[in-house]
């Protein structure tokens, strides 16, 4: 099932949406953008469909926001126009399909499962957190080394994540993987909305970039928040407890402490990067040297080369 976001005021035009699509997707209906926004932050929608023949004059420009982000960047957007409204320019409205209003049904239809086939094809995205996967992970370091741009990468990784998902079940464990996307994409957003960049590894292995002078302060709060939430995915008993018992890797019962992060980090400011794999290696290197240290914090390369 996939999610489509309809910015309108039009009840006829939303009505028909919410018949067509209704039962094989998620319609979500907002009656302006910037009430939109916090539900696009937060669950990346697949479709967002935007009327502007009623759309304040400052929708094109947050969709050229949306457009130009590297996260963001992914979800299509369709316009919706008048019959004789003029059509802005590419460069200035970024779309990637659009409606005259009132549409054809038919072509409702077609246009958005076109989009949708479309998407799937072009974008590569995590499909639990809908965050950017490998492909684009790579592809985010090794342009940023390629302009010399400093920058600094961290590397995410949950403490205990294994003997959880063992105890609990792929469905809980599912919840902490889209709950920690969410937060560590809020929470980079929110220190460096500009130039920044979330994606998820896979499994429980997230990564970060910002400018290197914020990346301790972001990583801490990721850590912190993180531990403030955490207990709420375990039942009460564990969590009176502060710890479960599960399985090990070699298949012996033990006791595990509740969940936390461990995060690596790494940066070119002080050291020489050509490829986006020594980075990211480094970037591992230092996640292991946190979880060496009991887990639950950060620690940065401060070599020079």
């Amino acid at each position: 099932m996939k999610s489509i976001v309809a910015v309108s005021r039009d009840v006829a035009f939303t009505s028909m949406l919410e018949r067509l699509f209704g039962e094989k997707h998620k319609v979500i209906i907002f009656s302006s953008l910037n009430l939109a926004l916090d539900y696009i932050y937060n669950s990346i929608p697949d479709i967002l469909l935007v009327d502007f023949v009623q759309a304040n004059p400052s929708a094109a420009t947050v969709v050229s926001d949306l457009k130009s982000d590297s996260i963001f960047g992914q979800v299509s957007v369709i316009g919706v126009f008048g019959q004789d409204q003029e059509m802005p320019h590419n460069t200035v409205l970024p779309i990637d399909d659009y409606l005259r209003c009132p549409p054809d049904e038919r072509e409702l239809e077609a246009r958005i499962e076109l989009c949708i086939g479309r998407s799937d094809r072009v974008v590569e995205t995590n499909p639990l957190t809908r965050l950017p996967g490998n492909i684009t992970i790579l592809k985010q370091i090794q342009h940023r080394l390629e302009t010399s741009v400093i920058f600094a990468m961290a590397w995410i990784d949950i403490d205990y994540f294994k003997p959880f998902n063992d105890k609990y079940g792929f469905a809980r464990g599912d919840e902490v993987l889209k709950m920690l996307g969410r937060l560590v994409l809020n929470t980079v957003r929110q220190k460096q909305p500009q130039g920044s960049f979330v994606g998820h590894i896979g499994g429980d292995d997230f990564v970060f970039i910002v400018n290197h002078e914020i990346m301790e302060e972001v990583a801490q709060d990721i850590i912190d928040n993180f531990r403030s939430i955490i207990p709420t995915f375990y039942d009460s008993e564990d969590r009176a407890r502060g710890c479960i018992e599960s399985v090990d890797r070699e298949g012996t019962h033990r006791t595990f402490p509740i969940m936390g992060l461990s995060i690596g980090m790494t940066h070119n400011s002080q050291r020489q990067f050509k490829h986006y794999g020594e980075m990211a290696e480094t970037a591992s290197e230092m996640k292991k040297f946190a979880k060496m240290c009991g887990g639950g914090c950060f620690k940065t390369d401060k070599r020079v080369v």
